[in-house]
């Protein structure tokens, strides 16, 4: 039988989007309310089951209903673009579902969904209803249920005619009454002044409608009579706009929202590019499937693979080695299986020349027959072109081999060309590409639980290939590096820097376990204490850490006020806590104590399982390839999100050790480097003064935006001026600036457009720099890094708006990127040609961390600093403050 499941894609999209914090992907797409409204419909579909679905939206601002009232939703506030940029996005991904989605203009999707309903009513089909409008609860029916969504979306308040009746005592269709009544703040329905829910339900349960209620005034009395006799109109049109229409001219087959499930390849495609991992793992999903079998099977046909191993061709690599010294033209594949590089299981490496591909098994790397690969692949005057070099240089590390040489890295290039595509294995890039051939891994070795090293003819087939496609890209990358202007960043940048960034992950920084554990006894300690107040104020124990328990204990046992639900009891989020804080004072307590135990199990406790046991270090993986402006993402651990802000996690920094008895840990962070960047690139001579003067930029912000001398600027000036400062560099809407302030959104607007009078530059380059972009479909960094925008030119305004945004702030942040990642190439040569001790060990953000022996402590202090500052020339100087102890610290 056919079940109809009909979605107010708005309301849910908008609900979601204030009910999830924000999240973006590495594209700066925010994805919050697209991640919320893909969960729910997940879930909605796997319980349901329905036949048919759609998903209706808005067409626009201006419907039938504006000509009898202007002002209908006119109280609304201006949708925040952080919302507004996701709605293209999510459009296309449920059409990635294989889901009808229907828009009119002039029409609401509550009509186009009533319009359904009512079909659904005459056919006599089941249908539901999700919304997060509770106005759609006049539809309810005996074929009709609706859901509607709760503060979040993971849970639903599911209406039949029989709740809705226990619930207000009245019929469904008597909703639009009470509507009438009591009007829609949200929709700026008047509905009659002084007339609220219980008021309006105890006038319908005597009364039945709003028009019985009109006619039988003589039977009320002061106030109330006198409000709704003088707001009869309100009423009656209050009624009008609150009722769905039900006759929209669809032209529309029911057979168009007929649902047939979604096909995997495109689903994971799409969220793939979401980066919603979690649900692609969840469905079982991959978007990287590569080449078919056949074509793989195809390609390997054509290829002639020689094995070299014990049961191999051992003259085969005599044959090798000649066409090495007489040519360059080779591909190398190592493949090397685990994300995490330090941990990697070397299976083994190909290397294909024009006509013959070479398969070397791990164990025969090893062999004695092997010895001059080793020392090709260990030369660095010998060039290699391979896939993903600089994992594979830390693999072969721990496997005791050395790689040097590399020359063009194709996953790296790649990742250049378009850095904001996501899926860089080699099967995906060999598509994008244009090759064919090369099977996902997944597709040959499984996946999770399911892995499995194949029998030896598919694994070596496999290696031949993967080493294959390598040598066939070649050609295609380097044309493209060219014709993009990049072949200088690349080889003169990030080729070298992936070099630097293996040997700072293999050298690995020493950890005290014994100072760790010292913290984690401080931190238990004061856990101890803090749950004992807890208990105190709670007036009995319970299980802090269980959201079930603290809800009870917050909300009924001590009254405070229930801010939102989830499917398992009281919400007891961040967010919540936060706003109950003026109302009891145990909250910053339950507060601190979350802080706390997080830096106990993540930072002490997660730390500690990281300290390689053979060198006492842990050794973080920086990669490359995963942010579109160009920054380092650190790896297996994060050392670039150890919290800093509170002193207890700033401790965690004490474990941190120079690995030589009497060195120092050295430190120096660049200053405020997006912001010099931003005075370079705008050319802004207010901002130019401020950093060519040394002055505070955020106390000079503040000074020019208030229009008060700077020392008279308060802390909260301060404050407000150094949250726009960053807030212009991260392209901050005036919905994010008043979440950040706790101010209103006009407010904010206000806020912005004063800065924008006073730093006309800034303003200048912006309108400059997205007319650029609309004109090129790109824009660069200070060196020649590119991030296409396609979405500038688009007709849609909210994908317009995201792109502008990231127009603006891509050359500042990427820029600031860049100049700390030449920075640390400079280093490293500045390093070796003064044949220095000293050793690079970290890149956190805008700082750089080193262990330095006591007779080059002195040097480095200058050397530094020095290095970091002119790095790359600006109009404004860049400045890097150092400082040194007895561990990293000390050295802040």
């Amino acid at each position: 039988m056919d079940k109809w499941m009909l979605i107010d894609g708005n309301s849910v999209a908008y609900r979601a989007f204030f009910a999830l914090p924000p999240l973006t992907n590495s594209s700066g797409l925010h994805t919050n309310a697209i991640y919320g409204f893909t969960t729910m419909l997940l879930k909605l579909l796997e319980e349901h089951k329905p036949t048919h679905v759609l998903v209706a939206f808005d067409a626009g601002k201006v419907t039938f209903r504006h000509e009898g009232y202007s002002e209908y939703k006119g109280g609304r506030q201006k949708t925040p673009p952080e919302l507004s940029e996701q709605f293209p996005v999510l459009k296309e991904l449920i059409s990635s579902f294989g889901i009808a989605q229907f828009e009119l203009s002039g029409y609401e999707a509550d009509d186009i969904i009533g319009t359904l309903t009512k079909q659904a009513d005459e056919k006599g089909v089941e249908a539901v209803v999700v919304s997060g409008d509770k106005d759609m609860l006049q539809l309810t029916s005996e074929r009709v249920t609706v859901a509607v969504t709760k503060k979040g979306v993971s849970e639903l308040d599911v209406y039949t005619p029989e709740i809705f009746r226990e619930k207000y005592g009245l019929e469904p269709r008597q909703h639009i009454d009470l509507k009438g009544l009591m009007g829609d703040t949200s929709d700026n329905i008047p509905g009659v002044p002084g007339v609220g829910e219980k008021t309006a339900l105890k006038l319908l349960h005597e009364f039945s409608s709003v028009e019985n209620v009109l006619d039988n005034l003589d039977k009320l009395k002061g106030k109330l009579k006198e409000n709704i006799e003088a707001n009869r109109d309100n009423a009656l049109m209050s009624k009008k706009l609150a009722t769905i229409f039900r006759e929209v001219p669809l032209e529309r087959e029911t057979e168009e929202i007929r649902y047939n499930g979604y096909e995997a390849d495109k689903l994971g495609e799409a969220f793939r590019k979401l980066e919603f991992k979690s649900l692609m793992d969840k469905l079982e999903l991959s978007a990287d499937s590569g080449a078919s079998e056949s074509e793989a099977r195809a390609a390997a046909a054509d290829l002639k693979v020689t094995v070299l191993d014990a049961d191999g061709d051992h003259h085969g690599i005599d044959r090798l080695l000649r066409a090495l010294d007489a040519s360059d033209d080779h591909g190398l594949y190592i493949e090397a299986i685990g994300e995490n590089p330090h941990q990697a299981e070397l299976l083994g490496l190909s290397v294909a020349l024009e006509d013959e591909v070479f398969v070397l098994p791990q164990q025969a790397l090893t062999g004695d027959f092997a010895s001059g690969l080793r020392g090709w692949l260990a030369d660095e005057t010998r060039p290699k072109y391979g896939f993903d070099m600089h994992k594979s240089e830390l693999a072969l590390r721990w496997a005791g081999l050395a790689l040097g040489g590399a020359a063009l890295d194709v996953q790296l290039a790649a990742y250049l060309l378009n850095p904001t595509e996501t899926q860089l294995s080699l099967s995906a890039v060999n598509e994008r590409l244009g090759g064919t051939g090369v099977p996902s891994d997944e597709a040959v070795y499984g996946k999770g639980a399911k892995f499995k090293v194949p029998e030896k003819d598919a694994f070596y087939r496999h290696l031949a290939l993967k080493a294959d496609a390598v040598r066939r890209l070649l050609p295609a990358v380097r044309e493209e590096l060219e014709r993009t202007g990049m072949n200088k960043l690349y080889f003169d940048l990030e080729q070298p820097l992936a070099r630097v960034l293996a040997g700072m992950e293999s050298q690995g920084i020493k950890v005290e376990r014994e100072e760790l554990e010292k913290l984690g006894d401080s931190l238990q300690s004061q856990l101890t204490t803090i749950m004992a107040d807890i208990y105190a104020k709670a007036g009995t124990e319970f299980n802090i850490g269980s959201p079930k328990q603290l809800g009870e204990i917050l909300f009924e046992k001590l009254g405070l006020p229930a801010k939102k639900k989830t499917k398992t009891g009281y919400s007891t989020d961040a967010e919540v806590l936060e706003e109950l804080a003026p109302y009891h004072e145990i909250i910053p307590l339950i507060l601190h104590y979350r802080q706390l135990s997080k830096l106990q199990s993540t930072y002490v406790e997660g730390l500690l399982k990281e300290i390689r046991e053979e060198t006492g270090k842990v050794h973080t993986y920086y990669r490359q390839t995963i942010a579109a402006t160009g920054r380092l993402s650190s790896q297996f651990p994060n050392l670039q999100n150890i919290p800093i802000r509170l002193e207890e996690g700033r401790q965690i920094r004490k474990a941190f050790v120079p690995s030589e008895p009497g060195w120092s840990i050295l430190a120096a962070d660049y200053s405020q480097i997006e912001l010099r960047v931003l005075a370079h690139i705008s050319g802004d001579e207010n901002l130019k003064e401020a950093f060519i003067h040394d002055m505070d930029i955020h106390t000079k912000t503040a000074s020019d935006v208030f229009g008060v001398p700077a020392d008279q600027v308060d802390s909260n000036m301060r404050r407000s001026a150094k949250a726009v400062n960053f807030g212009i560099v991260y392209g901050i809407s005036d919905f994010g600036l008043s979440q950040n302030l706790g101010i209103t959104r006009k407010e904010a607007a206000q806020f912005i457009e004063q800065y924008f009078s006073v730093f006309k530059g800034v303003r200048k380059y912006m309108d400059d720099i997205v007319a650029q972009a609309k004109n090129d479909g790109y824009v660069t960094t200070l060196l020649d890094r590119r991030r296409y925008l396609p979405e500038i030119r688009s007709s849609n305004f909210n994908l317009r708006s995201f792109a502008e945004r990231t127009a603006m702030n891509t050359p500042i942040q990427g820029s600031a990127a860049d100049i700390i990642k030449l920075a640390m190439v400079q280093m490293d040569e500045a390093l070796r040609e003064r044949k220095l001790k000293s050793r690079m060990l970290l890149q956190v953000h805008d700082e750089l961390v080193f262990e330095v022996p006591p007779d080059e402590l002195e040097l480095m202090k200058q050397l530094l600093p020095d290095v970091m500052s002119g790095a790359l020339k600006l109009d404004v100087p860049l400045k890097a403050d150092v400082s040194f102890g007895d561990n990293w610290y000390e050295a802040k």
